[in-house]
């Protein structure tokens, strides 16, 4: 569905993106993991023809994103980083006009996605809040049921259950075979909802993994607060997991990979309170790449 050949672009004398190569497949939710700056929205701009690269060449559908834009740009879906929208008409209207500038049928979905994300249907674009005007972008981009759905951290600005929906609404645009490109610096939001998982970091590409392998390798960080003492050492024998401090009645340890037999330890004692926080992005390359003071210059 999308190729990425030796993609590289510079702003002047400042690296956007660099030499990056990467293959999503039909029917599939890929992730584009990466800080910010990192070169995520860099990417899908080239994708889109919105800059022109130095060198290298993307392909969407097959089909050369700059030759055939046009044509490529018509059977997608975006949903921009920051969207501008027209303050003076009504949520309705605004997706009204839009679903206007495409051929095709099926308006009754977009007032289904509406409901589904709770966007205010009837109110102007220049009195939402910045949540509902990101709730505004996700429908135009999904409505017209694109093939490609291309995506710059969709959850940004949502509340908890709205992103729940979202994701919902991204499994069954892949259950009816759409694919789904989707950037985002969340660690959380991307194990969610991918098959697989692209991270960029300074520009280039450091892995392509499987959901399922990241998770394997994926570091926690736990803290556990006890109702009463407890032994000493008490996770000395668990494997992947090292304890960083003890106190009186409470642990904190980093988990990687299966969380699974810490969880059954702790089911032996009176647990007052149980926090699990993902690391950073800088933490989890560290992590996943071995660390040691070489593993962050790997993609310098």
């Amino acid at each position: 569905m999308i190729t990425l050949r030796g993609l590289t672009k510079y702003y002047g004398r400042i690296r956007g993106i660099e030499d990056v190569d990467l293959q999503v497949n039909g029917g599939e939710i890929f992730g584009y993991l990466g800080p910010n700056g990192a070169g995520k929205t860099t990417t899908i701009r080239l994708l889109l023809d919105f800059i022109r690269p130095d060198r290298g060449k993307a392909l969407i559908f097959g089909l050369d994103a700059r030759r055939d834009g046009v044509r490529v740009r018509g059977r997608l879906g975006y949903l921009p980083g920051e969207l501008s929208l027209y303050g003076n008409l009504t949520v309705q209207e605004m997706l009204r006009f839009l679903f206007g500038l495409r051929k095709g049928d099926g308006w009754d979905f977009a007032g289904e996605l509406a409901r589904r994300l709770d966007c205010p249907w009837r109110q102007k674009i220049a009195s939402l809040s910045q949540g509902n005007k990101r709730k505004v972008g996700l429908i135009q981009a999904l409505m017209h049921r694109p093939e490609l759905i291309i995506l710059d951290e969709p959850s940004g600005g949502l509340d908890p259950l709205v992103q729940q929906e979202l994701y919902a609404i991204l499994r069954d645009c892949r259950a009816r075979g759409q694919t789904v490109f989707l950037s985002s610096h969340n660690l959380a939001e991307v194990e969610k909802i991918c098959d697989r998982v692209g991270i960029i970091r300074d520009g280039r590409i450091a892995a392509v993994e499987k959901m399922t392998d990241i998770q394997a390798r994926s570091l926690r960080n736990v803290e556990i607060r006890f109702d009463g003492p407890v032994p000493p050492r008490l996770f000395a024998d668990l494997p992947h997991v090292r304890v960083v401090e003890e106190g009186s009645g409470s642990v904190r340890c980093r988990v990687q990979g299966d969380i699974d037999p810490l969880i059954k330890e702790l089911s032996r004692y009176q647990v007052a309170d149980f926090l699990c926080q993902y690391p950073t992005l800088e933490e989890i390359f560290l992590a996943y790449y071995g660390g040691g003071a070489d593993a962050s210059q790997r993609f310098r």
